[in-house]
């Protein structure tokens, strides 16, 4: 999602390679695999910045964020060029197994030995819209109970990436976060009155580390910068010229 928007903004300020897993889909696509190295070090040869927006998502195995990671920098070599990587707000504070491996991807890209920067941000509208559709998808509407979020614009977060790719290496750079802290319930009810849908609110409790780390708020922005596109704001550009919201991970 982010990667796709970065490219937009950089294609007209420098050559750009995009990585895919796929056969490349025309000019300035390149195949390679993250997983397993293949195609990397043809990849990343000669190149001045590396942009790592990639990441596997795998709330069951947190540490894939951190292999490829690794992977990428085996391909480097003894290149130097400059590595922008984008983390997350909170992965200092939290204790969820996945915010604890990009700790760990960060302090990995710290001690590669490139230049580097690496910028944190709040979820995307998008990975929350789509948690809400998922949520919504029965007779009613559940939401974890006391969780609260401050999702910012992946645009926004697209255009400081862009900045900083092209910019000399930053270290860590301010953190990013939407413009406001809303509670889920309310992301909720948002989503189901954009979407014109009918449904019953339910908040859960969530056990463990996890519903903790949701009520304290560990994921949230404490000192940084704020987009300025809602979330209300978000929905309405989402909507097609039938009112319906689509998956924005669909395609």
């Amino acid at each position: 999602m982010l990667g796709r928007e970065l490219v937009r903004r950089l294609q007209d300020q420098a050559e750009v390679r995009v990585l895919t897993r796929r056969p490349p889909r025309g000019p300035g696509f390149v195949q390679g695999d993250l997983e397993t190295g293949d195609g990397l070090t043809a990849a990343v040869q000669g190149v001045d910045a590396i942009a790592h927006c990639a990441s596997a998502a795998d709330y069951r195995r947190p540490q894939r964020d951190v292999i490829q990671l690794r992977q990428l920098l085996d391909a480097v070599g003894s290149a130097r060029p400059h590595l922008a990587y984008i983390s997350i707000v909170g992965v200092d504070r939290a204790s969820v197994g996945f915010f604890r491996a990009k700790l760990e991807a960060e302090r990995v890209v710290e001690a590669s030995g490139l230049p580097w920067t690496v910028l944190r941000a709040t979820e995307f509208h998008d990975l929350l819209l789509m948690f809400l559709m998922r949520l919504a998808k029965g007779p009613i509407a559940v939401v974890p109970r006391g969780s609260f979020f401050q999702p910012v614009d992946v645009g926004a977060v697209a255009d400081r990436m862009a900045n900083l790719v092209m910019a000399p290496p930053a270290g860590r750079v301010r953190d990013l976060g939407g413009p406001r802290v809303e509670a889920m319930e309310d992301l909720m009810r948002a989503y189901l009155a954009a979407a014109n849908r009918r449904r019953r609110v339910v908040k859960i409790p969530v056990p463990g580390r996890l519903g903790a780390g949701l009520g304290l708020g560990e994921h949230l922005l404490t000192d940084g910068d704020r987009g300025s596109v809602t979330f209300d704001e978000y929905l309405r550009s989402r909507a097609n010229v039938h009112g319906v919201i689509e998956d924005p991970y669909a395609h």
